[in-house]
């Protein structure tokens, strides 16, 4: 039989509706907190938060925001920030420290480019604070990894976040998940792992590929044995294992890992170490995430040796390694099997130290 009493202890979320003007009263009395770190503070343009509040007035659909309770009932905005602060800075721009918003870019309803909020009629201002928009509310709950499960299938199989942002906002229900997320972030920001992941679209950037390519590199070089071919599970189960303390991770130790590794690469290769090569020798194209495994993996095991071997070499080798036979048929259909996840590591490895083949 279910217990239906540990059901209704443990499952605790609400859906509520709230108006903007609501939302920014609440602010002010900081009885709801955006919290940037959360999601990047105004990665959007002025003209994407401008068709937000053109959207807002044309009755569009708006996708809910996601809040978590904390300890003192008050409300942290977890997901939706962009969406929430661009609506607010119209509204009041001071409330968020924001310089004021000049609609601009709305192609539906033009009259409203190059409108503040101060010069709409009482009609649409009001029409605009009291548009709700709905909040899913994730109530306190004794058990942490409940409330961060919680999150996470809410989130699964929607359209609404990506995978990294659901990791991004559901670790921070787990003790100790704020710290280690901020630490990926703080590696997302190394000038050099920066310039080496350049050809990452800026799409990606704003769904959190970079951040997600910071943990994926660290799953590489710890958790290659939980790789089952699904991507996203493996990254999950590797971050829970070290949100759960079932696996160590010392972020004192691993910032001196991931800066070296990644300076070696941006300096050898600059922002062609996890590309395609065209006939002419030249990077082309977007980062490729089998490629960007392949290359990390490659370099985390052999880090001593591949250093000593001189940057030509090495650009010369991996272009190679990555024209190869075998590293293209590791690459192609089934390319997230375990069996093509580590020979392709062990192709570029071959290759940067001049191995025989058949020695990894």
């Amino acid at each position: 039989m279910v217990d239906e009493s540990k059901l209704e202890s443990e499952i605790t979320t609400d859906a509520v509706d709230f108006s903007f003007g609501e939302l920014l009263n609440l602010h002010r009395e900081k009885e709801i907190i955006i919290r940037p770190e959360y999601q990047r503070l105004f990665r959007w343009s002025n003209e994407q938060r401008s068709r937000l509040i053109e959207s807002v007035l044309l009755r569009l659909p708006i996708p809910p925001i996601f809040l978590v309770e904390n300890e003192d009932s008050v409300l942290e905005l977890i997901d939706g920030l962009q969406r929430t602060s661009s609506v607010l800075q119209f509204l009041d721009h001071d409330a968020i420290g924001q310089p004021e918003l000049v609609l601009e870019g709305c192609d539906i309803l033009k009259a409203l480019n190059g409108v503040r909020f101060d010069d709409l009629s009482t009609s649409l201002k009001l029409k605009i604070k009291r548009t709700p928009i709905r909040a899913i509310i994730i109530k306190k709950s004794g058990d942490q990894f409940v409330k961060y499960e919680m999150f996470k299938r809410l989130n699964t199989g929607g359209s609404l976040l990506s995978a990294q942002e659901i990791r991004n906002c559901s670790c921070r229900m787990i003790k100790g998940g704020e710290n280690f997320y901020s630490a990926l972030q703080k590696w997302a920001n190394v000038p050099e792992f920066e310039g080496a992941i350049a050809r990452l679209p800026e799409a990606g950037r704003d769904m959190r590929a970079d951040e997600e390519l910071v943990l994926r590199f660290f799953a590489v070089k710890d958790f290659r044995e939980g790789f089952k071919g699904n991507i996203e599970e493996w990254l999950n189960n590797y971050m829970e294992d070290i949100l759960l303390r079932h696996k160590p991770f010392d972020v004192f130790e691993e910032d001196g890992v991931f800066r070296q590794v990644f300076g070696l690469i941006f300096s050898t290769f600059g922002d062609g170490a996890f590309s395609r090569y065209n006939s002419h020798g030249e990077p082309t194209g977007r980062l490729a995430p089998a490629y960007f495994e392949a290359v990390v993996g490659a370099i985390t095991d052999s880090y001593a040796e591949v250093s000593q071997v001189d940057p030509h070499l090495l650009r010369s080798r991996l272009k190679a390694a990555f024209s190869s036979d075998e590293f293209i048929s590791s690459t192609g259909p089934g390319a997230n099997s375990n069996q093509k996840f580590n020979r392709r590591i062990a192709v570029v490895k071959q290759h940067l130290l001049a191995l025989p083949n058949g020695s990894h």
